[in-house]
């Protein structure tokens, strides 16, 4: 299957990209080829797909259930009480929720930590997106807990091999307060045996560095350090509360850190995140949304906005987080720490792109598209999306979308009536 993409603006010129399989193959103008399908670049800018590296999808079946509150009374009252009655078919339908929202908005690819994993890999291969699900673990300091997190990641890792290429197995113990030194040293043995990422939630509030100071006698990322679990597997969500050193120290053992500006600011966790130091200490950061319960949408164009406003905003620096960095940081950075051959539009990378729609007041005039992108616009910009060479969104409809929204509001009012 080939897909040539004629007179789309990339890099400010107008370029025409040919598509054979599930790679880019030819990129520049008039290209003298032919394809079984070709799509009118018109009008339109050719971006890479963006690349969501954390978020819970099925959390869809949430949005706007448990609003302004702070994370922990959110946690213990309203959210974990509530996924204990998910189901796999609430899991499966809320994915494919998120799924659409992703399409809808230019994503490609997503880094996932939730229940049930495999009814959202079913829900991912279904769509056509490119996904590495985290298998969560939980053992609440409780030794038996423990033991069946580890039963649960064997048999869930042996289940995994049955996934299609575009879609990876992970390990995403949840925190540092709900999973205990022994497990997370066993998971981090289990994904370095099996070269697989680790995903965990780490440094979100100043009361999590307080408690673990209180608890471990060290602040998180010294108590990661103590355990010997830093490492380039680890990928690490929100990161907010951070000193110099514990900067170095991610540095040091090629951590990667996930920025997630929304939930961080509607939990009011902290806005002061270091981008600026991590960056130039040589830490990859990639840009996340979080799950809608805490973010409310899946909106990856939105996250750079406010990932630039913030960090302008709390530095008093209109310098900081320049719009080209957004985008790096929401695909370059993404598909580095995912490990992808994707985040940019050139021969041989993953065809994993998306094509604005310019004929709109956010892109006129257009002095600067990436400016336009994360400043003025938002997902619904995105009219077609491309995916390991499929086109899974054209004309800003996607297939079965009806469907998919009416399922996945009655298996919320459901699961809340349960």
């Amino acid at each position: 299957m080939s897909i040539l993409i004629k007179g789309a603006l990339l890099r400010g010129e107008v370029t025409d990209i040919l598509i054979e399989g599930k790679y880019i193959r030819e990129v520049g103008p008039s290209l003298a080829v032919t394809a079984d399908s070709c799509l009118d670049g018109t009008g339109k800018a050719v971006i890479p797909g963006f690349v969501n590296t954390h978020t819970h999808a099925a959390m869809t079946l949430f949005r706007g259930f448990a609003d302004d509150m702070p994370l922990m009374p959110w946690l213990v009252e309203k959210i974990w009480p509530n996924e204990a009655k998910l189901t796999n078919e609430d899991v499966y339908w809320g994915s494919r929720l998120a799924c659409l929202e992703m399409i809808k908005t230019g994503t490609t690819t997503f880094l996932d930590m939730y229940h049930k994993h495999q009814s959202t890999a079913l829900a991912v291969e279904e769509m056509g997106l490119r996904a590495t699900l985290c298998a969560v673990a939980f053992d609440h300091f409780q030794p038996e807990k423990a033991e069946k997190a580890k039963a649960y990641i064997r048999k869930s890792f042996d289940d995994s091999m049955g996934y299609s290429k575009r879609i990876r197995y992970a390990l995403g113990p949840h925190a540092i307060y709900t999973v205990s030194g022994e497990l997370l040293q066993w998971l981090d043995e289990f994904a370095n045996e099996n070269q697989l990422p680790l995903h965990l939630h780490l440094s979100e509030t100043a009361t999590e560095v307080e408690n673990s100071i209180r608890q471990f006698g060290l602040s998180p990322v010294r108590y990661l350090y103590k355990l010997g679990i830093l490492s380039p597997r680890l990928i690490l969500a929100h990161a907010i509360w951070l000193d110099s050193d514990e900067i170095r120290m991610l540095a040091d053992h090629g951590v990667k850190v996930v920025h997630n500006p929304l939930s961080n600011m509607k939990l009011a966790s902290g806005m002061e995140f270091k981008y600026n130091e991590m960056r130039d200490a040589g830490v990859v950061v990639g840009l996340g949304t979080d799950g809608c319960a805490s973010s409310n949408n899946l909106d990856m164009v939105e996250a750079m906005k406010f990932a630039s406003l913030l960090g302008k905003s709390w530095r008093k620096d209109p310098e900081a987080m320049p719009a080209g960095e957004m985008v790096r940081m929401a695909t370059a950075n993404g598909a580095q720490i995912l490990g992808l051959n994707a985040g940019e539009i050139k021969p041989g990378t993953l065809a994993d792109l998306s094509l604005i729609n310019l004929k709109s007041p956010a892109f006129t005039p257009n002095f600067n598209l990436e400016s336009n992108l994360v400043y003025a616009a938002n997902g619904s910009c995105i009219d077609t999306v491309i995916c390991d060479g499929k086109i899974l969104m054209q004309d800003a409809r996607v297939a079965g979308e009806e469907e998919i929204l009416e399922k996945a509001a009655a298996v919320a009012y459901d699961l809340m009536k349960r």
